[in-house]
């Protein structure tokens, strides 16, 4: 007995045990719900609270909960970073404005709660970020207030965080009397009115002005927005469109474009024809590893992949996010591309590319660990606001720092971003590190929170919950005029909520719901944190 309380005492013990069952109890699925790597609070949450009713005491060193902290907000910066900045180009003001909605709703109703009420502003710091789902909100909350009462209101508003969004989503269409199939066809309409449709013809060289001219010189794809496809002599030699490829007349070449793209290459080549040119069997499609630190950071448009290497990239994916690639969209280090390529060209698109998983997972630790000093000199700087001084605080300094190396993605010879599996390591780790501590400490005080406050702090969460998402439907549906499906996602974006979306999903076959998330979600991430900075400010 004397043995197992000496074990009990001892923190790296409680520590791991405690992540270890919460683990496995994220793991337990009902009706599809899982909590995964946020159900290790609850069981912190129940340790601390057993450990104060026994009056065991054990020693926890507190840098475990500040590294972890700065592991997990530095990771989530990496991740959200591209994206965050690029929304505002790319997705238009719709979205901001409902993630907006959604996350000063919420705060609103919970600092109105706080003075009405008379609820501690951590604790109700705490329940605005567990009814959001946003456990760097949580993060941001504890360091700013110092106090255990924000993990506790997490921890009391987050079930239902999860459960609510997910209920909402699915009774949404009968609540607002919307027909999901006319959404799915005006989403298609609104698809394909801003997109032409790619076609594809075949075309014999006529023009006597190219004769013998090379690929690269015609420079067809920037002269006519068309690509060539394949090429045939008039011996019915099949030939690799590479860039050096001469055209003669008789020749026949495929062009794959819009049809005002198609009318341009006829000007440019010669005269359509009903002839089909074979496949080659020399395509091949497959997933490359961006690897080679030589063209991190560089755009689609300036590594030319079509001229260079025939080559088309047609999917990105980025830390378990999928982007739709643009000529300006710049590659990140451990990015996955889908690149469609000649068998010929594959070797060398290779070399270029690196593709190497092995060098990836010999990722160095030097840029993280620079990219979270700079984080924490700049989050002590303070900055002039009126007569006052502001601090960005470990939270906001390490988010910042973050955001903006993602974004920069390369600096000389060090590569800030970080892979995917990199990435996703050290963010399970740092949030391990973090919830575990703040749970236990938490746990000592919730007999104390319940007592003074009763259930009624679950009441609140729910409006937290539910109150926000009504609002940014109804703005979202008759003031900003969005499509129901995309609203969806958005809405789910905006509640930093993954479960959710899997509920969005599965009301339509379109890519609308994911769309719009992957546009809301960063934005909505880092609002949260700011406001549970701000709210922490008012204690």
């Amino acid at each position: 007995m004397d043995y197992l309380i000496a074990l009990i005492t001892k923190g790296y013990f409680i520590l791991f045990l405690v992540i270890g069952l919460g683990i496995m109890v994220g793991k337990i699925s009902f009706r599809g719900v899982k909590f995964d790597l946020s159900a290790v609070i609850f069981v912190a949450l129940l340790f601390g609270y057993l450990f104060n009713v026994y009056h065991i005491r054990f020693v926890l060193p507190p840098i475990i909960q500040d590294v972890g902290l700065v592991l997990f907000i530095y990771t989530i910066g990496m991740q959200a970073g591209p994206s965050f900045f690029s929304a505002f180009k790319e997705q238009g003001i719709k979205f901001m404005t409902l993630a907006a909605v959604i996350v000063v709703t919420g705060a609103v109703i919970a600092i109105l709660i706080s003075f009405t009420a008379g609820v501690d502003m951590p604790l109700m710091t705490g329940l605005f970020t567990g009814a959001l789902t946003s456990t760097p909100g949580l993060a941001a909350a504890i360091e700013a207030s110092g106090s255990p009462l924000a993990s506790i209101g997490y921890g009391v508003a987050y079930p239902f965080g999860v459960l609510g969004v997910i209920l909402f989503i699915k009774f949404s269409p009968k609540i607002f009397r919307v027909d999901l199939k006319k959404e799915e066809q005006k989403f298609h309409l609104q698809t394909h009115s801003s997109v032409q449709p790619i076609t594809h013809n075949t075309f014999v060289v006529t023009n006597e002005n190219i004769d013998g001219k090379s690929l690269a010189q015609l420079n067809v794809q920037s002269m006519t927005k068309a690509t060539i496809s394949r090429v045939m002599r008039k011996s019915g030699e099949l030939i690799i469109p590479a860039p050096e490829v001469l055209l003669y007349l008789g020749d026949m070449v495929k062009a794959v474009g819009t049809e005002k793209a198609l009318h341009c290459v006829e000007v440019l080549i010669g005269k359509p024809t009903k002839k089909v040119i074979p496949q080659s069997g020399n395509m091949e499609i497959k997933w490359y590893v961006i690897s080679n630190e030589h063209v991190v950071n560089k755009s689609l448009a300036e590594l030319n992949l079509m001229e260079n290497y025939h080559a088309t990239v047609t999917r990105i994916r980025r830390s378990s996010i999928e982007l739709t690639p643009q000529s300006s969209t710049r590659l990140r280090y451990g990015d996955k591309i889908m690149v469609s390529v000649y068998k010929g060209n594959a070797p060398q698109l290779t070399s270029l590319l690196g593709d190497s998983l092995r060098h990836i997972s010999e990722t160095s630790f030097l840029p993280v660990a620079v990219g979270i000093v700079l984080g924490i000199l700049l989050g002590t700087m303070e900055f002039p606001l009126g007569n006052l001084h502001f601090k960005l605080g470990l939270t906001g300094g390490v988010l910042l720092s973050s955001l903006f190396l993602s974004w920069k993605g390369k600096t000389g010879p060090i590569v800030w971003n970080l892979s995917g599996p990199a990435n996703q390591l050290l963010r399970q780790m740092g949030l391990l590190l973090f919830l575990t501590p703040v749970g236990i400490r938490a746990g000592e005080h919730l007999t104390s929170a319940l007592a003074r406050h009763g259930f009624s702090l679950f009441g609140y969460g729910m409006l937290i919950t539910i109150v926000p998402m009504f609002i940014a439907t109804f703005v979202g549906k008759s003031v900003l005029k969005i499509n129901f499906l995309s609203l969806m996602g958005a809405l789910t974006g905006g509640m930093t909520s993954t479960p959710g979306l899997s509920a969005a999903e599965s009301m339509t076959e379109t890519e609308a719901p994911q769309l719009a998330y992957a546009a809301v979600y960063p934005f909505s991430l880092v609002l949260v944190i700011i406001i549970a900075e701000f709210m922490s400010a008012l204690a």
